[in-house]
């Protein structure tokens, strides 16, 4: 028995309604916290209690506070370069090792494969002793990788995300066939200019979301640049934002609040110029496949 035209015209409007209820509910709840952030970075008492969404007499204090007191534009600095530096670096190193595990075939393959597991489950905090340590000495003979070096906190970061990103790219590498590898030999090319010329253009959509995976845990993070970043100018985003609201008496959430949207620039760009190199990949191994 066929419907009504009225019945089905009906239930469609119905469905469409609530589709749009949901989503008008997930905005909502997805721009709340931000909409509660800007309110703080404009509320001149510096505290996160207003009676509305935009407190009354709102005005850029925060904003002249944050740039006029601290040296937040040296937070900014660093922190952007060294993520962007931890990003590259430990993207080109894992991509090396990921092609190597996935290709060749040699001795302690498996072992290192298990063992650069095995470093992704040591929990942080607990290396963070034996870490201070060894920067401890290294900064006696070479300051510029010691504590309080931007240098030194990349070479740190890069070591610990080498092992992740390994395991995520050689797992891509593992689903390109062998057979584009042994062509290019065939044509008198070097494994290295095979991987150069082939895998890494295949490759795009997982390096770059590997390297956007870095910059942004690198840029967030906390724990490792509170210990090795002391210095007011050495601090990264993080440590310097916390630094605000380390005294109760005196914190300052308003101006903490234009920093925290301040932070998100970053990452926000980083995706996307990241974007078009994940959308070029795709269609081009879409193509050549």
């Amino acid at each position: 028995m066929n419907r009504r035209p009225g019945t089905a015209a009906g239930g469609r409007g119905s469905g469409l309604v609530l589709r749009h209820a949901a989503a008008v509910t997930a905005t909502a709840f997805a721009l709340f916290p931000i909409l509660f952030v800007v309110s703080a970075a404009l509320n001149p008492l510096g505290t996160l209690s207003s009676a509305s969404l935009l407190p009354g007499g709102a005005s850029l204090d925060n904003v002249r506070g944050l740039f006029g007191t601290t040296p937040f534009p040296t937070w900014y600095a660093n922190s952007i370069l060294i993520a962007g530096l931890t990003a590259v670096l430990s993207v080109a190193v894992s991509a090396v090792s990921a092609y190597a595990f996935s290709r060749f075939r040699f001795a302690g393959r498996r072992i290192g494969l298990v063992a650069l597991l095995v470093i992704q489950a040591f929990p942080q905090f607990l290396a963070i002793v034996p870490l201070y340590v060894i920067f401890s000495v290294i900064s006696d003979n070479w300051p510029a990788f010691g504590l309080n070096s931007v240098w030194g906190v990349t070479l740190l970061y890069v070591g610990g995300q080498v092992g992740v990103n390994t395991w995520l790219i050689k797992g891509f590498f593992d689903t390109i066939p062998k057979e584009l590898d042994d062509a290019m030999l065939i044509d008198g090319c070097t494994p290295g200019q095979a991987f150069r010329r082939v895998i890494l253009p295949l490759s795009a959509p997982v390096l770059a979301i590997s390297a956007l995976l870095v910059f942004i845990a690198t840029i967030n993070e906390f724990l490792i640049a509170s210990v090795f970043l002391t210095g007011d100018d050495s601090r990264t985003l993080a440590v310097g934002l916390f630094s605000l609201l380390a005294d109760r008496r005196n914190a300052n959430f308003g101006m903490f609040a234009v920093g925290t949207l301040l932070t998100a620039i970053p990452t926000v760009a980083v995706f996307q110029f990241l974007q078009r190199y994940i959308v070029h990949g795709l269609t081009a191994g879409a193509v050549k496949g």
